[in-house]
């Protein structure tokens, strides 16, 4: 796979993600944070399953235990991202965790750095915080009053960097993008569900009126996503990566504004143009300067 179409792929993820981010909080009134979480990754399972005993039977090289704790170890952390994700929704507004949950953006060259001594590229570190002030410009230029929810709402940007981190890291090295996909929905699912079982109640009837919440987010916004996701940063930087996945927040405004009449002010489109100006930034300025060293050069 080339370059450009991973970049697609990413871009592809974020604009799914933009469509999802509304279902997970309109879910809250009717199913637990615990009871979501699990069975929303139940059927992201279920949806890559087929793919990934496809991917394993035409693998001349089968994933070693080794490998298989690798996947689980970044299953724990698109989970616990995940949980602290959707319970602080119930208690912060969406402007916050929309926000909020985009600090990956920065995390994840720092602890690239610090942990892997992966150094981005220099234009990452302005790309990242101009599309992070460009989301805070789309949700509104403000935050609402801090609260409990909001610490969830960071920690799990932290979660979330990680898995970015550790799914460069592994799926090159494995070669098994679905099924490492696979096996992080399902130990997501199974720790959701563990949790969910002594804590909350389970209500058929509520889970049957949130089945748009659950189909949408369960197979698009995370089983069909977090794949395209995995694919694509096999062939990009995590740093990269984290950028182009942040136009989650641009096509969340862009969706609103064409499917539900939601008004875009001049705020907001600052905000889109920055987050465009970021991904652009990314892959146009690298290429610029290598083209210009080449030239130098000869």
């Amino acid at each position: 796979m080339t370059h450009a179409r991973a970049n697609v792929l990413l871009l592809l993820t974020g604009a799914i993600w933009g469509m999802g981010f509304v279902t997970q909080s309109t879910a809250m009134d009717h199913v637990g944070p615990w009871y979501f979480t699990g069975l929303r990754f139940v059927l992201a399972a279920l949806t890559v399953l087929p793919l990934a005993l496809r991917e394993v039977a035409r693998t001349p090289v089968k994933p070693t235990p080794t490998t298989l704790m690798k996947f689980a170890l970044i299953g724990l952390m698109l989970f616990l991202g995940s949980a602290a994700q959707q319970i602080g929704i119930v208690t912060t507004s969406v402007t916050n965790a929309g926000f909020l949950t985009s600090l990956y953006l920065v995390m994840v060259p720092i602890l690239g750095v610090l942990l892997y001594r992966q150094v981005p590229h220099i234009i990452v570190w302005p790309a990242a915080l101009c599309a992070l002030f460009g989301i805070f410009l789309l949700s509104g230029g403000r935050l609402d009053a801090l609260s409990r929810g909001d610490a969830l709402i960071i920690v799990a940007a932290f979660f979330f960097a990680m898995q970015i981190l550790l799914i460069n890291r592994y799926a090159n090295e494995s070669g098994l993008p679905v099924t490492l996909a696979f096996i992080q929905f399902a130990v997501t699912a199974v720790l959701g569900l563990a949790v969910a079982v002594p804590l909350e109640t389970l209500d058929w009837t509520a889970i049957l009126l949130a089945t748009p919440e659950f189909l949408f987010s369960g197979v698009f916004a995370a089983g069909i996503a977090f794949t395209l996701q995995a694919i694509g940063q096999r062939h990009t930087t995590s740093a990269n990566a984290a950028i182009l996945l942040s136009s989650e927040a641009l096509f969340a405004a862009l969706f609103g504004a064409l499917l539900l009449g939601d008004r875009l002010t001049a705020m907001a489109l600052a905000g889109c143009a920055l987050i465009f100006i970021a991904i652009l930034s990314t892959e146009l300025v690298p290429a610029w300067l290598q083209a210009r060293e080449s030239k130098a050069k000869s």
